[in-house]
């Protein structure tokens, strides 16, 4: 399969259907993360972390995802990364949607429910990734922490983001986040899920090309 090139396009190209897709990508991103919150059969590695955090505060769990993902911007700097539109809007949108959703979910306790939710909220969080990573208007902090750290290091991508998420599952553990059964279902799906995905999802440049020709 032929490399998908994810480098940040400025905003001026293509910017409406970009907007949209960038926009749409993370409100189904906080979605699916308030599903697995509401499914208690174990959260993806940063929800582990906030949630602990969250029963520590009284904060919201939004909240708490904004202020981590501030948070972990402020570990671009010394790694010289630069955040784009898609960064702040990643940090804002999730944090909100992930609030609103809640709101409107209840807690699901039948596991038929649980299953569904986490089952659900696993696959809406591999399309939300590929669907705003698609989008190419700067990479999420998690995102930007992982790659900066590998530039960095020369380590690879794989090794320094299983090393990111080991210290944050265990850290949000031991503050009383959930890990159970979908902390390894995600774990397990969403890298092989957004690779399917992405191919379908992403923006180029030569399309867009085509198209202005077209008119």
């Amino acid at each position: 399969m032929a490399q998908i090139d994810l480098r940040p396009v400025r905003i001026s190209r293509d910017p409406a259907r970009r907007s949209v897709q960038l926009l749409a990508g993370l409100a189904l991103y906080g979605t699916s993360s308030a599903m697995l919150t509401r499914a208690h059969l174990g959260l993806e590695p940063w929800g582990v972390l906030a949630e602990g955090i969250m029963k520590h505060t009284g904060l919201t769990f939004g909240t708490v995802t904004g202020i981590v993902s501030v948070a972990v911007l402020l570990l671009w700097i010394p790694l010289r990364q630069r955040p784009g539109i898609g960064t702040v809007a990643n940090v804002v949108v999730i944090s909100v949607v992930i609030d609103l959703v809640r709101a409107v979910l209840p807690d699901q306790h039948d596991l038929a429910w649980q299953v569904a939710f986490l089952v659900g909220g696993v696959a809406l969080n591999g399309v939300a990734t590929a669907t705003y990573v698609g989008a190419r208007l700067g990479p999420g902090p998690r995102d930007g922490l992982m790659t900066g750290l590998a530039a960095r290091t020369g380590w690879s991508v794989r090794l320094v983001r299983t090393g990111i998420e080991v210290a944050v599952v265990a850290a949000g553990w031991l503050l009383g986040g959930t890990v159970g059964v979908g902390t390894v279902l995600y774990a397990l799906a969403i890298g092989p899920l957004t690779q399917a995905l992405l191919p379908l999802v992403t923006w180029r440049e030569a399309e867009s090309e085509e198209q202005e020709r077209a008119h």
